[in-house]
């Protein structure tokens, strides 16, 4: 069931009404979360369900019993438990198959051949999603940061709360979990804020990503027939289908969640807004990378160590990131070139330089910035062609392209793309104006339509409306993050 989907559309009304009906009887109110969560992932693959529910379970129970344990061994015993399972799901799912033919080709460069047992394995939607959720929770617990979660309905609607389950953000007990347990009452405020989001998010999966797919998909399947100055174009119309994708996911989700009265963790912050990469990481896919951050970075000695230590950790989350996102090299080359352009920054330390918002409290950024801006967002581009390339071999023919003589060339689209083309140019100069002037707020629309007179705000939003349902596919288009 996708978010921009007429089956969501009759969903979430429904669930709405029934939920806070139920307004009194906090329990009856997560009952219907779980529930209405299990449904959501069923109509997904309901074969994946029981996955779903037993990673919860196996979670859930380890906590229990490291909590009791009486020994050190014991508590280690329940902890490697849950973390092997959990990783051993996501292993044989997510990457089996990576493993067994990079196996078998680095055999093949040594002389010796072998047939690789693949096996033909569907993907469970949101795996890496849930499996984080769990992970975060257990560590958490061996740690003794948090207790154990005794009610098992509270914690099996943390993991599943339908808004987050298949594309995250990633969340952590300590933030969601107490807004489970704790009683909700209706707020109009916080609901109209979750429709203007859920509006926004919609605009842009429907209008910006799914516009820029079109273009993208086109050029980057036919790559070896463009000039190299297409190749930009395709590789900045997949920058912002990937970023409408994405953030248009997170905000229909924290939307949501605020519909019921719950709030989830940000996770973007304007990233193409950014000044330099480090402050681009801070700012895509927030959930995921504090995630890492807490989790992997921390624990490996984070920033305390000498000069190697900060560089070898700094490759090896970038690293892990890639891989997160798929089995294939291309999103390990990915983390390794997103490492490299951090690394001047690291050893300048100058990797937190900017934390506010560029051009904060002002219409205009200044030239310095604005310069900052486009290199950043040159060097993203340059290394998402990777992110969306099918192979190492195509990523490098797609960059060969790029840098021959053909770049300063016009591009050459077929008639029909350059009308496409030029509609998506104005549409994002329309999106990117908007997300300008909101990039203050915790997303575009969050203060700045609240401003203006009653008629032109309604209009704004009447024109959205219009835009999507102009631009929405008969054929429901899927969020690129729901493969990883």
């Amino acid at each position: 069931m996708l978010f921009n989907s007429i089956n969501f559309a009759i969903f979430l009304p429904i669930v709405f009404c029934i939920y806070w009906i139920l307004s009194k009887n906090l329990k009856a109110q997560n009952v219907l979360l779980l529930v209405s969560s299990y449904f959501f992932y069923s109509c997904w693959d309901y074969r994946f369900l029981f996955l779903l529910i037993f990673s919860t379970f196996l979670d859930y129970y380890t906590g229990i019993k490291m909590s009791e344990a009486s020994s050190v061994k014991a508590k280690k015993f329940w902890f490697w438990l849950s973390i092997s399972v959990n990783v051993g799901f996501l292993g044989v799912f997510k990457y089996y198959n990576f493993f067994a033919e990079s196996f078998a080709e680095a055999l093949a460069n040594i002389g010796l051949h072998v047939n690789p047992a693949s096996l033909d394995i569907v993907l469970p939607v949101g795996i890496s999603f849930y499996t984080f959720h769990g992970l975060s929770y257990v560590i958490d617990i061996y740690k003794e940061r948090i207790k154990p979660e005794k009610d098992f309905i509270d914690y099996a609607v943390f993991v599943s709360f339908f808004p987050l389950l298949v594309a995250g953000p990633i969340e952590r007990a300590t933030h969601l979990l107490p807004q489970i347990q704790r009683k909700r009452t209706f707020n109009y405020t916080q609901a109209a804020d979750g429709l203007r989001q859920i509006l926004w998010g919609l605009f842009k999966k429907v209008v910006i990503a799914d516009n820029c797919a079109q273009l993208a998909n086109t050029i980057f399947n036919h790559s070896d027939q463009y000039s190299g100055s297409t190749l930009v174009l395709g590789a900045v119309f997949f920058a912002f289908q990937i970023y409408g994708d994405f953030s248009g996911y997170s905000d229909i989700a924290l939307g949501t969640a605020r519909l019921f009265g719950i709030e989830l963790l940000r996770n973007f912050a304007f990233p193409y807004f950014s000044r330099d990469i480090a402050e681009f990481w801070r700012r895509w896919h927030i959930s995921l990378t504090t995630w890492f951050r807490d989790y992997l970075y921390i624990p490996l000695g984070g920033s305390k160590g000498g000069t190697w230590v900060k560089v070898r950790n700094t490759f090896i989350i970038f690293i892990v990131s890639g891989f997160w996102h798929g089995a294939n090299w291309t999103f390990i080359v990915w983390g390794l070139l997103n490492a490299i352009y951090f690394l001047p920054l690291l050893l300048m330390n100058k990797n937190r330089q900017h934390i506010e918002i560029v051009a904060q409290g002002k219409y205009f950024p200044s030239i310095k910035e604005l310069l900052s801006m486009a290199a950043t967002f040159g060097l993203t581009v340059l290394a998402w062609i990777f992110f969306r390339a099918e192979s190492l071999g195509h990523a490098m023919r797609y960059l060969g392209g790029i840098f021959s003589k053909s770049l300063l060339t016009v591009p050459n689209l077929e008639k029909f793309y350059v009308k496409l083309t030029g509609i998506t140019i104005v549409l994002l100069v329309f999106f990117l104006l908007i997300e300008w002037i909101g990039r203050e707020q915790q997303y575009a629309l969050a203060k700045i339509s609240l401003r203006w007179p009653r008629l032109l705000r309604w209009s704004f939003y009447a024109f959205l409306i219009f835009l999507i349902g102009m631009y929405m596919s008969t054929n429901e288009t899927p969020f690129i993050y729901f493969q990883f």
